[in-house]
């Protein structure tokens, strides 16, 4: 097994489990208590998990794991909103897609829909700042993807800065889908940089409805870079794992809320 393999399998199973120590590791995937200590001695100065006596855990409420390290976190659960999100899009409308794992499935759900990849129906006009969801839209003739511009951070392949921000200004939006480090009746939407909460905030302020597609694990979290308050969002899909305490105290910000 190579390093980059060891390392991806390390953090899929951190995501997964939510701590690791170092005998479950070596065991796991086949290799020394040694090699795996250096791995986590590696990462954590990458500051990609915490050091632990023993082991490692998550880096701090938040933080920003590259995309495809997110991946395995809450897949069945993800594929759940996905889908769900990806049926309240009517053809013929303009949406905004803002990056990440949840939304990245809703894009894949979207291109899936018979009624918006065949020939006859409306065409779908997809607003992103993802590259990756941008790449993926591109091959299918029945959408009409646009991409924002601006710089890309290579943990989650978005673009931010003025540049997005110039495009974004100028168009206007039916739908803006926003995937989510963080939901909270109190605190709102919030992702964990800023660059991408100032783009995904304008998102929002584009759109005539807003959709957030979050797992549950993220509902009454906290996040570094707030988007937009609780009472700017229309619809909360999100799992039946929710707290029904987080649930009650979104739906006093008038919230719709659907559960899958």
């Amino acid at each position: 097994m190579s390093r980059d393999t060891r390392w991806k399998a390390l953090l899929e199973l951190l995501a997964a489990k939510g701590t690791l120590d170092v005998e479950d590791a070596a065991h796991r995937l086949g290799v020394s208590p040694a090699t795996i200590r250096r791995d986590f001695d590696t990462l954590a100065e990458r500051r990609m998990l915490v050091r632990t006596r023993g082991g490692a855990l998550p880096h701090g409420v938040g933080y920003d794991l590259p995309l495809r390290h997110k991946s395995a976190r809450r897949a069945e659960e993800k594929q759940r909103i996905a889908h769900a999100v990806a049926a309240l899009v009517r053809p013929g409308e303009a949406l905004g897609l803002t990056g990440g794992t949840t939304t990245t499935a809703v894009a894949e759900a979207l291109a899936a829909r018979p009624d918006l990849a065949d020939g006859e129906g409306q065409r779908l006009t997809v607003v992103t700042n993802a590259l990756n969801i941008a790449y993926a839209l591109t091959a299918r003739p029945r959408f009409k993807t646009v991409l924002t511009g601006g710089v890309a951070r290579p943990h989650s392949y978005e673009l931010t800065g003025p540049l997005a921000d110039g495009v974004l200004g100028q168009i206007t939006l039916d739908t803006a889908v926003l995937g989510v480090g963080a939901f909270d009746a109190a605190e709102g939407a919030a992702t964990a940089d800023e660059a991408e909460a100032g783009v995904n905030r304008l998102l929002c302020a584009r759109a005539r409805r807003v959709v957030v597609a979050a797992d549950s694990s993220k509902l009454g979290a906290r996040a570094f870079a707030r988007i937009c308050p609780a009472e700017a969002v229309d619809i909360l899909v999100t799992d039946t794992g929710a707290d029904p305490e987080a649930l009650a105290d979104l739906r006093e910000r008038d919230i719709d809320i659907r559960t899958v």
